[in-house]
Formats: structure tokens, C-alpha cells, sequence
């Protein structure tokens, strides 16, 4: 799946991941009024509306970028009705060519990991058959638990050639509260680095692993450290637009070919229609405004790699 994704980047030119985040109040009012005269206003008619909010991002961005990264706990604040329409946002991003990053951070050890690994990533069996329940492409999973947390995901993606991100280095303010601190003289981050750079180098693809990384766009200094310790990991690179990032910040998260990074706007994108640069769409064109917004954010990257 690695080479799938990087094999889409190249053919899009553009090192960037739809983030699918969505929340109740990024739907516009007209989206959210026909789910609720179909539903009521009920989780089921929550999880309508974004569904239909998703499908309509999808629709007018699929054709400019590689992936997108649906964050499921936007998701699973509907309940079960939530997680239906991620099922329904991850099948319709396959649907349409796109690699799915099931953005979930699981963590656990032994049979729990496993069962996560298996429920997002792999196959579980039921009687005399099989099922892929979610079968996301790539999934992120928090390693603080240690190896144990993370080995099940490995295999799992070893058997269905897929692949995961490992929190690095975050992109949120109270990050450096943990992964800052200093093992030895040496930042925490640091050391996780070199454990996926381990891990990576047992499995890797043509170019890069299929383990890679996330590393916030917020610490650009720290992203040029990490490039380093982890010459053959895709980094996942959180934290561009709403969050600060720019594309000048990015340079050092790529290599010198302008590959081995891929980028992630969430709200940036799908809730553009919102922000005074694309106002003029309206949000009857929300769809429209997330498009214009990809583009300038592909045009802000390339700029910015030269």
C-alpha cells in the first residue's frame, strides 16, 4: 500500500491528505435541514448529514490528492450511527480511488491491539467466513505503550499489505509535556523516531517503509531531526493551516526529491467555505470553496519545495 500512495502522490503532484474531521457545526445548514426531515433530528440524522457533507468534499476533491484522513472520534461521538458513516466515508474514498488513512491512534497491548489491528486493518473470522470490518489503508496507532502495542499492527500489515503512522512528534500545544522530555540528554520524540526507523527497515516497500510517521507541521525544526533519524518513513505531517503550518515550514519534512512527507488540512479544507478567502462560494458551494482551498494549499507546497 505504500508504494500505492507514493505512486499517487507522484501522479497528483500533490503531498497532500483531505482530513474527513467533521463536526456537526462545519455542515452547512441546508445539509443538515434535509438529514433531519429524513431522520429527525436524531444521531442517525447527525450522522446523515455529515455522511452527505463527506460525500460532497469527496466528490469535488477526489480527483486533485492521493488520500484522506477520517478521524473517527468525529465519528464516534454519533454512537453507532457515527461509525456507520465513517463505514460509509471509508468505502466511498476507496470507491473513488483514494488511500484511506484511518486516523483512530490505537494503542494497546496483546490481544487488544490485535483486536484493533484486525478490526481496522485486517480480517476477522466469523463462523466459515471472513470480513474486513472497516479495512482502512493505512491506520495511526500511539506506540507509549511500547512494542507490544505495536507488533499487531505490523503483522496485520504484513498480511494485507497495508500500512501505519506512528505518533512521533504531535502537532498540539501540550505535546512537548511528554515527548520533549529528555532520556539520557535525548528528547523522547527522539528515541520513538529511531524505534520506527527500526521497525520501518524490516518492512519496506520500493522507496519507504510502510511504517511511517506523524510529526506536526507546528515544529518544523523538530521535523528537520526526525527526517533524519527516519530516512525511509513517510511522514504524516498534522497541524497545516488552521493550526499554523505553512508550506515554508514543511521543506525539511520532505527529502531532496520533494517526496517522503505527505501533508494533512482538516478543517482548513473542509469547512473553507467558512473562511474569508473563499466566502464568495457561499455555503450552498461549501464543495466548491474545499476544492478551491486544495488547490491553494497544493500551490502553497509546491511553492514552497521550489
Amino acid at each position: 500500500m505504500i508504494d500505492k500512495l507514493m505512486g499517487k502522490i507522484q501522479k497528483t503532484g500533490a503531498p497532500i491528505v483531505v482530513g474527513l474531521d467533521p463536526m456537526l457545526s462545519y455542515v452547512p445548514e441546508q445539509v443538515q435541514k434535509k438529514a433531519f426531515a429524513e431522520y429527525g433530528e436524531t444521531l442517525a440524522g447527525a450522522a446523515e448529514a455529515i455522511w452527505q457533507f463527506n460525500k460532497e468534499i469527496v466528490d469535488k476533491t477526489w480527483d486533485l490528492v492521493p488520500a484522506v484522513k477520517p478521524q473517527i472520534a468525529m465519528y464516534e461521538q454519533f454512537g453507532v450511527e457515527g461509525l456507520r458513516a465513517y463505514e460509509k466515508t471509508v468505502k466511498y474514498c476507496k470507491k473513488k480511488g483514494l488511500v484511506v488513512i484511518g486516523d483512530i491512534k490505537r494503542g494497546d497491548i496483546g490481544s487488544t491491539s490485535a483486536a484493533y489491528a484486525a478490526g481496522h486493518l485486517g480480517r476477522v473470522q466469523v463462523g466459515s467466513k471472513t470480513y474486513a470490518p472497516f479495512d482502512e489503508d493505512f491506520a495511526t496507532v500511539n506506540p507509549y505503550l511500547g512494542s507490544d502495542g505495536v507488533k499487531p499492527f505490523i503483522e496485520v500489515c504484513k498480511q494485507e499489505k497495508k500500512g501505519l503512522f506512528i505518533l512521533v512528534k504531535t502537532s498540539n500545544p501540550s505535546s512537548g509535556e511528554f515527548q520533549d522530555q529528555l532520556v539520557e540528554g535525548r528528547p523522547l520524540y527522539e528515541l520513538v523516531g529511531e524505534k520506527v526507523a527500526q521497525w520501518g527497515a524490516e518492512h519496506m516497500g520500493e522507496s519507504y517503509s510502510y511504517i511511517g510517521a506523524v510529526v506536526g507541521a507546528t515544529y518544523p525544526e523538530m521535523g528537520r531531526a526526525l527526517r533524519k533519524i527516519m530516512p525511509r518513513s513517510l511522514i504524516l505531517v498534522p497541524g497545516y493551516g488552521a493550526q499554523g503550518g505553512k508550506g515554508k515550514d514543511l521543506v525539511h519534512f520532505f527529502d531532496k526529491d520533494g517526496l517522503g512527507a505527505i501533508v494533512n488540512s482538516s478543517r482548513g479544507i473542509i469547512a473553507a467555505y467558512k473562511q474569508e478567502a473563499y466566502e464568495k462560494f457561499g455555503p450552498e458551494n461549501f464543495g466548491d470553496a474545499s476544492r478551491a482551498a486544495v488547490e491553494a494549499m497544493i500551490a502553497d507546497i509546491r511553492s514552497a519545495l521550489g
